[in-house]
């Protein structure tokens, strides 16, 4: 068997140009290159998971050495590549829900970010192995155990916020992060040191829960964890906060300065791909969702991290808040028979009696309560 022959000596400066301009021919809003060093924050980290702030996201727990090491996940990794997709903007004018209708994160509103960005990054991948013979390249996404908005720092795409998001000031924050990691040299970029945020701390006092201290984010407070991670009941002390949102929350971003409409981030494109095909449910529909109607509504969609019984549980919340000031027989009627019906799942029936529990409470005396839509 002939030896492999060594790659050939390579300008790290050269090479990053060549990267770059492929990142940008690829479609990426955003790209740049980090060193493939360990993570300047470990302690942090393992203090956030062992103080159980990741609620329910245990695979967060699971790899922690590669997640916190990218020279693990490839030995010998040299550097990061770093790109961003830009799914969404604002026109700075309130979000109008339709009636009776439960939101979405606008990151899911569109085609399935996985999908997008793996395809393109998969056939980075396989361009720059061509021009860079005897190298690796790994590409990740969020599935991967990767610190990716360390490493997009690193690689100069923006600073982390008070929200903990990744924000580059002329894109915003709605922003979607994938990785390379290679074992290529490569010419890392200037981190953007400068903290963008100052004595700003909208983020922090627009979240319903109180899940924000700066630069920090506790989980299990987090209406987007509730509605998208957890496996269990949402508690009770959340529902009234978690309004309208049926999967995700998009406050802390909605409120940021730096998403606001300006000469810069209306010049910023947002990748075709997740151009809205719908923003929100209607909540009886969901309620009334078989495995195949979900499965139909969500094709080609993030939404499929959420189940069919997460979705009728987050569903009832929001049909509860929107009942609180709207009169809905229809509604009101499929909460009393989801409570009552012994095929739904467990915590669906749970929760549906909590809503009913709510709603008798907030029915003024001889208001017609929710035993009044039986009658009728």
């Amino acid at each position: 068997m002939t030896a492999q022959a060594p790659p050939a000596p390579i300008d790290p400066r050269t090479a990053a140009a060549q990267v770059l301009a492929r990142c940008a021919e690829s479609g990426f809003a955003l790209s740049g290159i980090a060193p493939a060093h360990p993570s300047a924050h470990a302690a942090e980290v393992i203090r956030w998971l062992e103080a159980g702030r990741h609620g329910d996201m245990h695979y967060l727990a699971v790899h922690v050495e590669q997640r916190l090491d990218p020279g693990l996940k490839l030995p010998g990794a040299r550097s990061i590549i770093c790109v961003a997709d830009r799914y969404a903007a604002s026109d700075g004018a309130p979000e109008v829900t339709p009636s009776r209708h439960g939101r979405i994160a606008r990151y899911a509103r569109g085609e399935d970010y996985h999908r997008v960005m793996k395809r393109r990054l998969h056939a980075l991948c396989d361009s720059l192995a061509r021009i860079s013979p005897g190298h690796q390249f790994v590409a990740c996404v969020d599935t991967a155990p990767v610190l990716e908005r360390e490493h997009a720092f690193r690689a100069g795409l923006g600073y982390v916020g008070k929200n903990t998001m990744l924000i580059e000031p002329a894109a915003g924050s709605y922003l979607l992060l994938g990785e390379i990691i290679t074992t290529l040299p490569l010419e890392v970029a200037a981190a953007v040191h400068e903290d963008h945020c100052g004595t700003c701390t909208r983020c922090i006092d627009a979240c319903p829960t109180q899940a924000l201290t700066p630069w920090s984010l506790n989980a299990t407070r987090c209406i987007s964890y509730h509605t998208i991670e957890s496996r269990g009941p949402v508690p009770s002390e959340f529902h009234t906060q978690t309004g309208d949102w049926i999967f995700g929350c998009d406050i802390c971003q909605e409120v940021c300065p730096h998403n606001g409409p300006t000469p810069r981030t209306t010049a910023a494109a947002v990748h075709s791909a997740y151009a809205p095909r719908r923003g929100s449910f209607d909540l009886l529909e969901v309620l009334g969702w078989s495995e195949q109607g979900r499965r139909a509504a969500f094709e080609r969609s993030a939404l499929k991290r959420a189940s069919l019984w997460m979705m009728k549980r987050n569903a009832l919340i929001a049909a509860g808040n929107y009942l609180i000031a709207n009169d809905d027989a229809a509604l009101r009627a499929r909460i009393l028979e989801i409570a009552a019906d012994a095929h739904e799942h467990e915590i669906v029936r749970e929760t549906a009696a909590q809503v009913l529990k709510s709603l008798s409470a907030a029915t003024p005396a001889g208001g017609g309560g929710c035993e009044g839509v039986v009658a009728r």
